[in-house]
């Protein structure tokens, strides 16, 4: 297996809201078949697929799916971005689970979670900066 993700798949409870949410971030939908949005990102795709049907793909209970027991991260370019993002989510509808602030390692974090709890961590790492194109490489460029 290639060391990569190709496409990452949240379960939501509402496809509409979700959607909504994200677009209200400045994300831009594909083109999909009904009944899943998927927005393109750097290297990889974020579809968003309602929960119960996602659970009869795996075979799996839809109690067994859960949410907030990982993290999406959204790296930012500089320190003071880590607060506008955590504003924007917080303006387009999410929780906010911690604002930005300054951590242990030298760089800026923040959490919120999206109306479905997936939740993201908003970071500055000045150890690892993004690419021109907005790649993120933990060792850097």
């Amino acid at each position: 297996m290639e060391q990569r993700v190709s496409l990452i798949t949240l379960g939501v409870r509402d496809l509409p809201r979700a959607v909504a949410f994200y677009e209200a971030l400045g994300w831009q939908r594909v083109e999909s078949p009904d009944g899943i949005a998927v927005f393109d990102l750097i290297g990889q795709s974020l579809g968003l697929y309602p929960l119960e049907k996602l659970a009869e793909d795996m075979g799996a209970p839809v109690e067994r799916l859960g949410t907030g027991a990982a993290t999406l991260a959204f790296n930012v370019r500089e320190k003071d971005e880590v607060s506008q993002v955590i504003a924007a989510a917080r303006d387009a509808g999410a929780e906010v689970l911690r604002a930005a602030g300054d951590v242990f390692w030298g760089g800026v974090v923040g959490y919120f979670a999206d109306p479905d709890g997936h939740v993201w961590e908003v970071a500055w790492n000045p150890f690892s900066p993004l690419s021109a194109r907005g790649e993120f490489r933990w060792s850097g460029y």
